[in-house]
């Protein structure tokens, strides 16, 4: 699904590198345009990769404003790839051996190198037969924090996109926002140097910043289940974003949770599924020895509702869905400002739930890291006892 649906799984990154000194609106429109989608329904190219406007997937013209509203650049990285089917393409080559066999009657079988041949042949005549199926990757990059946001959480549509976007971009490179790195951009003064001191990783490697850091994921999805059985559902927004410092809103885990553990047989999964009425299930688990590794969690401000399925390790936002967009209009909009207005306002509710995650886990961060955590892990200890 893509950016704009009521629907979408995002993963963010931050852009780091060397930024040009002049207009960045314009420099990232020549470079797109540079390596912009080549169409290949009517060649016999198996493969093309290339940028198209998130407006419109069959334009690679990144003239203004096709990829510039405000602060936001916006585009979509296009795959278009011809597959041919194992099986189709065995059927087909064991007829093109036949006819080779029955065309010279002294052979039993065809010679390896021939049949290379018609191995290549046979591929390429299906190939030229075959449509191109094209898959689309929308993505916004916020050029006020130089944060991206990609609508996909496929680790090799993310490699593909991290590497497009590097050789698109001189100098410039995406870097996953893992939960460590989210947790600095949110943690308060107070708490930075306890944050520091608690990272698990003795390099900066992003692999080993994720694996030695799980922590902070097991640790915030129980915290939020204690919370969540415990009755402190409201919370107040205290970072950046659409919605007032000082409002109030409620979060809770429920519908689905993901335990995962260690055993003899190696990792073992437990999915507890439906609605929660005490996390029976789950805190068997959990006193098991196991740990919360996703979660569905709600988000609610006034009649507001934001709903997501968290991963823990990567905190990648899955089937994140945010209010509707509701857009009036009137017989004086036409369809640009009417893509306009719905792409400003698909952001903003998009921004709004992540700054309500933002501002929770800061509360969490701030007694994770503070004096008073050995208190909250014995009152979690005993819920769980008692839950039994």
């Amino acid at each position: 699904m893509g950016i704009l649906a009521n629907s979408v799984s995002i993963s963010q990154f931050a852009v780091e590198g060397d930024l040009p000194s002049g207009d960045l609106t314009t420099w990232v429109g020549e470079h797109l345009m540079a390596r912009r989608f080549v169409n290949i329904d009517q060649s016999a190219d198996e493969l093309s990769v290339g940028w198209v406007e998130l407006d419109d997937s069959s334009v690679g013209d990144f003239s203004l404003p096709a990829y510039s509203r405000d602060h936001y650049l916006f585009f979509s990285l296009r795959r278009d790839q011809r597959r041919i089917p194992p099986t189709l393409l065995r059927s087909y080559l064991e007829l093109a051996q036949r006819d080779f066999l029955a065309a010279n009657p002294g052979l039993n079988r065809v010679p390896k190198a021939r049949r290379e041949e018609l191995k290549e042949a046979v591929y390429g005549s299906l190939l030229a037969r075959t449509l191109p199926t094209p898959a689309i990757f929308d993505a916004v990059w916020d050029t006020r924090c130089q944060r991206l946001t990609l609508a996909n959480l496929s680790p090799k549509v993310v490699d593909l996109f991290e590497t497009q976007f590097r050789q698109s971009f001189p100098g410039l490179r995406l870097v996953p926002i893992h939960p460590y790195a989210r947790a600095l951009s949110v943690v308060s003064p107070t708490c930075r140097e306890a944050l520091q001191q608690a990272n698990g990783a003795r390099g900066d490697g992003i692999l080993e910043m994720i694996r030695d850091n799980r922590w902070i994921g097991d640790d915030f999805l129980l915290w939020m289940m204690f919370a969540t059985m415990n009755g402190s559902a409201a919370w107040r927004i205290d970072q950046p974003g659409p919605a007032a410092e000082g409002e109030t809103f409620t979060a809770y885990l429920n519908d689905r949770l993901v335990l995962c553990g260690g055993g003899e047989e190696g990792t073992q999964k437990v999915t507890v599924s439906g609605p929660q009425s005490n996390f029976s299930e789950v805190c068997v688990a959990l006193q098991n020895g196991k740990s919360i590794s996703e979660a569905v969690l709600y988000l609610e401000k006034n009649e507001n509702l934001w709903k997501l399925n968290l991963k823990g390790e990567l905190f990648q936002f899955a089937s994140y869905r945010a209010p509707a967009v509701h857009l009036e209009k009137d017989a004086l909009t036409d369809a640009a400002s009417e893509r306009e207005a719905v792409f400003f306002e698909r952001m903003a509710v998009v921004e709004e739930g992540l700054q309500l995650f933002d501002s929770l886990f800061a509360a969490f961060l701030e007694q994770r890291l503070g004096a008073g955590w050995p208190a909250t892990q014995r009152a979690i200890s005993a819920w769980l006892q008692g839950s039994l």
